[in-house]
């Protein structure tokens, strides 16, 4: 099975689609896509998230991103709230990126809201998406101080070294690849992908950033993953097939809340 483990469904370009994600969510069932799950990234917009979940095989996270500087959050009280829903089946996206927030202040208040994301999922048995970015230490020392290692979660996007996604995968973490690895400068992680073990691996879009070659630099949208696949099963020396089947166990295997019998239809 075919799953965008990870877009922003409130966020694609629907132009082409006469402004109707049921178009996007077409697109994606006609290239193979079967399950997608949208990410939250700030709370104010989880409504919109929910209204997308009606449609069968969609799924949603609740979370705030550590660039929502705005939103940040002191207690987990409204992702406990969200995480009642049965196809809210993830805390996050949460984390810590230190490159575009360089001060000590933005850091702590960061790491917090960091916190009680973990916090709030290990207690409720779900998934943390976490985005990381110049700060591995501090984010691999939150994970191990508050994190659950039962439920876990995923490093998204990931872009770090290979020595960060062992030490999350010892952490039973899944390692999450983007179009990024698609990308000509993208050696070492491609040297990654090589090297983690198959059971560690989803993929995703990211949409709508990042898209994979032939399509960088336009919109992103799910329907693209089925390159991202195709480019990991060629690094991974498999038919994509394989990829597909171990990448949607992986998934299935972590994201328990998820029915993999409920799935995108047209």
């Amino acid at each position: 099975m075919l799953i965008d483990t990870h877009c922003h469904l409130d966020m694609l370009d629907l132009e082409p689609y006469n402004h109707d994600i049921k178009g996007a969510l077409d697109a994606a069932y006609n290239k193979g896509v079967r399950q997608l799950l949208s990410i939250s990234v700030d709370l104010n917009k989880m409504p919109i998230l929910l209204e997308f979940t009606k449609h069968s095989g969609v799924y949603a996270s609740c979370g705030v991103h550590p660039l929502q500087s705005d939103g940040l959050i002191t207690s987990d009280g409204l992702l406990r709230e969200y995480a009642n829903n049965p196809k809210v089946i993830a805390i996050g996206e949460t984390g810590l990126d230190y490159f575009y927030e360089a001060s000590d202040a933005a850091h702590e208040a960061q790491k917090i809201s960091f916190m009680h994301h973990l916090k709030a999922g290990g207690e409720l048995g779900l998934p943390i998406i976490v985005h990381t970015r110049n700060a591995k230490d501090d984010t691999l020392s939150l994970i191990r101080q508050h994190g659950n290692v039962n439920s876990a979660g995923v490093l998204h996007c990931f872009t770090e070294d290979y020595e960060m996604a062992k030490a999350a995968v010892d952490e039973n973490y899944l390692i999450s690849i983007s179009g990024i690895v698609t990308f000509k400068a993208a050696d070492d992680l491609k040297e990654t992908v090589r090297k983690l073990p198959l059971d560690s691996l989803i993929i995703e879009t990211d949409s709508p950033y990042l898209a994979p070659v032939p399509y960088r630099g336009k919109k992103n949208e799910p329907k693209y993953v089925s390159e991202i696949a195709q480019y990991v099963a060629d690094l991974k020396g498999i038919r994509y097939e394989a990829l597909l089947e171990a990448t949607a166990a992986n998934f299935h295997r972590v994201f328990t809340k998820v029915d993999p019998q409920h799935q995108l239809q047209l």
